[in-house]
């Protein structure tokens, strides 16, 4: 069965930096679609940043708003791992983050649900 399991969170100054790490386990041949989603208490889960590859196009990165220039999302295919470095962190990025996977090949089947990890803390302070 397909796993997620995030890496990297922690407690960190505003200003620095940190990286998660996703690792996605379970037979899989292919991914369509992963990334990053996370949710601040009192708030709606939100997309942070996603990245979409096949054998059939080319591989794009779509990103939040309030991330874009300060976020960078990749992914190796091979290993089927998705990573985010998070760089100029502010206490507004203080959340749960959430990894994410959509369209997962696998050897025995194909499954077009959503995929999540458990979630690992992210803490800025002030």
């Amino acid at each position: 069965q397909v796993q997620l399991v995030e890496s990297g969170g922690g407690l960190v100054q505003a200003g620095g930096s940190l990286r998660l790490s996703c690792a996605a386990s379970g037979n899989i041949v292919s991914i369509n679609v992963m990334g990053w989603y996370r949710q601040a208490p009192g708030n709606q889960r939100e997309l942070v940043a996603s990245i979409t590859s096949s054998i059939t196009s080319s591989s794009r990165a779509n990103y939040a708003d309030s991330v874009k220039g300060r976020f960078t999302i990749s992914r190796d295919n091979a290993k089927n791992t998705v990573s985010l470095q998070m760089n100029s962190l502010k206490a507004e990025d203080t959340a749960v983050y959430y990894c994410h996977a959509n369209g997962i090949l696998t050897t025995t089947y194909y499954s077009g649900k959503d995929y999540w990890g458990q979630g690992t803390q992210v803490t800025v302070s002030s």
